[in-house]
């Protein structure tokens, strides 16, 4: 956050930041710009979702924008069901001691979800299990959840940098906003 805050002071910028869980968030102001970044709408369940976007409408400006990036259909067809172990699995990721991870993969078809099964082995501390679900989506698909709430993509692009729009790809941007029908007056 000290990096934002620099870089907007830096160049003059009047930024307002909020750190909070997006689910949690209750507030009466009004936003020009929402970014979720990382794919983490993927995430969410179909409910959260539908949480998600009702309250990115009611805190968007009339002209505001949110910038978004999901999984692509692409990067679904390309995930394989596996099993697979690993010492120190993702970097480290998991603990900054010694563990040792087994990921199961799991792909759902019909609803185009991925599930990994993360259980992690540290000495000493037992095991875990993490499962992370992750969505994904078709341009078509990620529109027609936003319609339920009033709102439209307004450009597709490659990613959140703002490159080419290619369905190749394993992740998509978008940039949305209030639907020019349903702008709130």
């Amino acid at each position: 956050m000290k990096h934002a805050r620099d870089e907007a002071n830096k160049n003059g910028l009047h930024i307002d930041y909020i750190v909070s869980d997006y689910l949690d968030f209750e507030t009466t102001e009004k936003f020009d710009l929402i970014i979720m970044i990382m794919c983490d709408f993927c995430a969410l369940g179909p409910a959260q979702r539908n949480v998600l976007l009702s309250k990115f409408k009611s805190i968007l400006k009339p002209e505001g924008s949110i910038l978004m990036d999901v999984y692509s259909l692409n990067s679904f067809e390309e995930k394989i069901e596996d099993a697979a172990y690993e010492k120190n699995q993702l970097f480290g990721f998991w603990s900054p001691n010694d563990y040792y991870a087994f990921v199961n993969t799991f792909k759902y078809e019909n609803e185009k979800v991925v599930l990994d099964k993360y259980t992690i082995f540290e000495a000493n501390k037992g095991d875990r299990i993490v499962y992370n679900w992750l969505q994904h989506f078709s341009v078509d698909a990620l529109q027609a959840e936003f319609e339920i709430h009033g709102l439209d993509i307004k450009m597709r692009l490659g990613n959140v940098a703002g490159d080419e729009f290619c369905s190749c790809k394993d992740e998509f941007a978008v940039i949305a906003g209030h639907s020019t029908n349903n702008r709130p007056k």
